[in-house]
């Protein structure tokens, strides 16, 4: 497309992340919400009144046929992520999917081959990436500021943040998973993206049920209807990932569970010359020609994206002016750990990854 070229915009799901997702994209100048689709009519409407879109479709099939959408935003229960990213793709539509990718592996291939086929742009949303912290650290593993980096730990413990209990949330046929594919992606994938580490070679992992089946836990996230689904998914995991230069990662995450913090999220990194905390955007490392232990608050270094927005990265994209973030090839990889964490737990075994 041409820089000049506003990029218009149709929403799949209306739920309670589209609201955050619209003023994103509304606040780029290069781009529109042109229409929206989703299942419940009422929240549908809803959703155009307050951000001013004027079109909704009652299928998404409808939407995706409109030749005036030139790219869409997918966030629905995870159960239609590919199918709807991949029926997007065929018409034609660039995509921005909301996170995870799929409910499994050969799924999210199938999207990838897709995109890779068509031309067309696709990424994932993962929000955690652009903020500016986060960039500034990645920025200085760019320039050898922690050396070889051997451990990683990524962390996001909620003490009672289930999102809205009886919703598709919980609901192993709808979401795939619980906690480990809500909040645990984004970590995993922070992680990864930090170190600059794509390349698991084996993991070992647990899930845990605990709250959410017995009606505890609950956070209130979410627009979703109630409608009493069985809650079967993770509300707490745990996993160990090795990749193939030696380094590991230790994961942890949980919708609920009895701790002093409310919400504790981080992913903090040991290197042979240097650690830090992502979320914290400090570096700690021994001072030079002797001096003491240094605890380096917001250094200045320059950042990749200034905008720190998924949205804008992925627009900006479209436009040809910037690279995209979240590429297919580290997307798959994530999913690739977050299906085998599942195994694991399932068999008690390790295991083993071959990305190639």
């Amino acid at each position: 497309m041409s820089s000049s070229t506003p990029v218009r915009f149709g929403f799949i799901g209306a739920g309670q992340i589209a609201y955050f997702a619209a003023d994103s994209i509304l606040s780029h100048p290069q781009a529109e919400l042109a229409a929206a689709h989703d299942l419940n009519a009422e929240r549908l409407a809803a959703f155009c009144t307050e951000k001013g879109i004027p079109r909704s479709f009652a299928t998404a099939t409808e939407l995706l046929a409109d030749p005036d959408i030139d790219a869409v935003y997918i966030a629905v229960p995870n159960k239609f992520h590919a199918p709807l990213a991949l029926e997007a793709l065929e018409a034609g539509k660039h995509v921005i999917l909301d996170k995870p990718f799929a409910m499994n592996l050969a799924e999210a291939r199938e999207v990838g081959e897709t995109a890779r086929r068509t031309g067309l742009v696709f990424t994932l949303g993962m929000n955690l990436r652009y903020t500016e912290a986060h960039q500034k650290i990645r920025a200085l593993r760019e320039t050898g500021t922690f050396g070889d980096i051997y451990h990683a730990r990524a962390y996001w413990f909620r003490r009672s943040g289930i999102p809205k209990l009886g919703t598709w949330f919980g609901n192993r046929e709808l979401a795939g998973g619980g906690c480990l594919y809500d909040i645990g992606v984004h970590v995993l994938d922070l992680c990864l993206h930090t170190i600059g580490n794509f390349e698991p070679v084996s993991v070992f992992g647990s899930t845990y049920t605990q709250f959410g089946h017995r009606g505890a836990g609950e956070g209130g996230w979410g627009l979703s209807d109630r409608s009493n689904v069985l809650f079967d998914v993770d509300d707490f995991a745990s996993a160990l990932i090795k990749f193939s230069n030696g380094a590991t990662v230790s994961l942890g995450v949980s919708w609920a569970c009895h701790a002093h913090d409310h919400d504790r999220v981080d992913v903090e990194i040991f290197g042979s010359e240097a650690g830090a905390s992502v979320s914290k955007g400090e570096i700690y490392r021994s001072g030079s020609g002797g001096r003491e232990y240094e605890i380096l608050q917001k250094p200045n270094v320059d950042i990749q994206f200034s905008h720190c927005d998924r949205f804008t990265n992925f627009i900006n994209h479209i436009l040809g002016l910037e690279p995209i973030g979240v590429t297919i090839d580290e997307a798959l990889a994530v999913q690739a750990i977050l299906d085998a964490i599942a195994e694991s737990s399932v068999t008690g075994h390790e295991v083993r990854l071959d990305l190639r």
